[in-house]
C-alpha cells in the first residue's frame, strides 16, 4: 500500500494573528511592525481565499479590519499571517 509521507495540512491551513494597532489610531504614530503590536487572537485558517475572508472583516468580535501581512514567498515552515485590527468601539468614540 502506498503512503504519504509529507504533512498535506501544512498546504491548507494558514496561521492567522491577529493584532491590535488601536493604538496608531489613537497616537497617530507611524505603523510598527507587525511583531511589535500585543496579540489579540492566534487561530489556524484554511488557507483557500484567506486574504478574501480576512478584507470582508467579519473574523473577530469587536474589531474591525485594517491591514494584513501575508507571509514571505520565500519563507519555509508554517505560513504565518499578521491581521492588523482595530478596536470598534475606538472608532466610534472618534466619529461622535
Amino acid at each position: 500500500m502506498d503512503r504519504i509521507e509529507a504533512d498535506l495540512w501544512r498546504f491548507n491551513v494558514a496561521k492567522v494573528t491577529f493584532v491590535d494597532v488601536t493604538e496608531d489610531y489613537t497616537t497617530m504614530l507611524d505603523p510598527l511592525p507587525s511583531v511589535c503590536y500585543p496579540v489579540v487572537r492566534e487561530v489556524w485558517l484554511p488557507r483557500y481565499r484567506l486574504a478574501q475572508m480576512l478584507t470582508a472583516g467579519q473574523c473577530l468580535e469587536g474589531y474591525l479590519y485594517d491591514w494584513h501581512e501575508p507571509p514571505d514567498e520565500d519563507s519555509s515552515g508554517d505560513p504565518h499571517w499578521y491581521v492588523g485590527v482595530v478596536s470598534e468601539s475606538v472608532l466610534q468614540l472618534r466619529k461622535e
